[in-house]
């Protein structure tokens, strides 16, 4: 680990060594070089990663960004989506209609792709360090700051920092630190997720099942493998991941169908709570959140790591542009850029994925006529579904350029 004197001030101090805090630090080092001082402070960098069987689906706009900060060429181990399949349908309905379709050729490459937690933090841990970016063991503890530095305390040693970039987390102790409020509410639903074996080849197919309770939806891991999102109310939830493995296994089948043939669970099925929580400000005086620590959001779109990787880039490009004028990295002109650029566009998806979940999530016919009617009408419009496949991928509006593949 690159050892940075704690009297020296860095440039960028970055809270949080998890996929969007190490993404940023590597963004920053390439492109600013070993004069640029960044480091990464967080308590995990000294203990093996956890094990986590979660998935991501790394959309368009974010493999453009790994590519371009050389992480992607890391990873072996990467599922394309070439399909995707949207149903909406009550839990016991015989068939399960199709109203919506996307393919590969809807934008000319897959949709997304689907990668393991841990291989991705994997590659991006072995990033941070050839980057020779110092890494602290420790969190960050109280700060301040003034017109000229944040200062605060990691590890025993004071630090001075330029900016401070908050990647810790939704439960963010920088943001509460700076008295930064939160528009937030639960769901009352949970997450269930899972890694499954199945018989048959998905062939890079997704689906989507809208249900009453929450929506199921089914990703393609490599191999005869599929990832599940299945939301539920949060007691149903906990029931069922408490359920004996044959049991669960029952109320799996009933949910995700024989299509893919027999079905076997590997690895432990986990309940994650669900909520929207939105910061009131991404910014305070020399600090800038990014990721969950500025937003959470409804995951029936696969968008929560995608939308803290948009920050990443936008954030980047905001430090860089005022480094090469030899200019502050944490001037609040740099800053007020940076949430102009972000919070707009995440208060859309936000209110997006919440509305989407309250249409599709309830037992109401009128409901259901008129959002089988809209899902309808985007299969048959080829200029809408390349619209909505692009603005999954993070392409449509003000693009910062590391997510267009662009060297910042």
């Amino acid at each position: 680990m690159n050892k940075q004197t704690p009297d020296k001030p860095l440039d960028v101090a970055i809270a949080g060594a998890g996929i969007v805090g190490a993404a940023l630090g590597v963004a920053l080092k390439q492109t600013l070089g070993n004069g640029f001082a960044v480091a990464v402070f967080d308590p995990s960098l000294t203990k093996e990663p956890a094990r986590d069987d979660r998935t991501v689906a790394i959309a368009g706009g974010a493999r453009r960004l790994f590519e371009a900060i050389g992480v992607w060429e890391r990873l072996t181990d990467v599922q394309p989506i070439r399909a995707m399949e949207i149903t909406d349908s009550k839990l016991h309905d015989a068939v399960r209609q199709t109203f919506l379709e996307f393919s590969e050729h809807d934008e000319d490459e897959p949709f997304a792709h689907m990668v393991e937690n841990r291989a991705l933090m994997a590659a991006l841990r072995e990033a941070l360090e050839e980057a020779e970016i110092e890494l602290v063991s420790s969190g960050i503890g109280a700060y301040s700051a003034d017109e000229s530095f944040a200062q605060f305390e990691a590890d025993g040693k004071k630090y001075r920092t330029r900016l401070l970039a908050a990647a810790d987390g939704a439960q963010s102790k920088l943001r509460t630190l700076a008295k930064i409020q939160t528009i937030s509410r639960g769901y009352d639903q949970s997450g269930i997720v899972a890694t499954l074996g199945h018989a048959r080849d998905h062939n890079g197919k997704a689906v989507q099942h809208f249900l009453p309770s929450g929506s199921f939806a089914i990703l393609p891991l490599t191999g005869k493998r599929s990832s599940i999102v299945w939301t539920e109310q949060s007691a149903e939830a906990k029931r069922i991941v408490a359920l004996p493995p044959a049991e669960f296994l029952a109320e799996l089948e009933l949910r995700f169908g024989l299509q893919l043939g027999e079905l076997e669970v590997l690895s432990p099925a986990r309940a994650y709570p669900l909520q929207i929580s939105i910061a009131r400000s991404f910014i305070a005086e020399r600090l800038a959140l990014v990721g969950d620590a500025a937003h959470v959001i409804h995951p029936l779109a696969g968008q929560g790591l995608n939308m803290g990787l948009r920050d990443v880039a936008a954030l980047a490009e905001c430090i860089a542009d005022n480094a090469r004028l030899g200019l502050d990295p944490g001037a609040p002109e740099a800053l007020t850029r940076y949430q102009r650029w972000r919070r707009a566009d995440t208060m859309a998806m936000g209110l997006a994925t919440d509305g989407l979940n309250r249409l599709f999530s309830n037992e109401s016919i009128a409901l259901k006529y008129l959002r089988d009617l809209g899902l309808g009408l985007v299969d048959r419009a080829p200029a809408l579904k390349k619209f909505f496949a692009r603005e999954a991928a993070g392409l449509t509006g003000d693009v910062p350029k590391l997510l267009r593949g662009e060297y910042i």
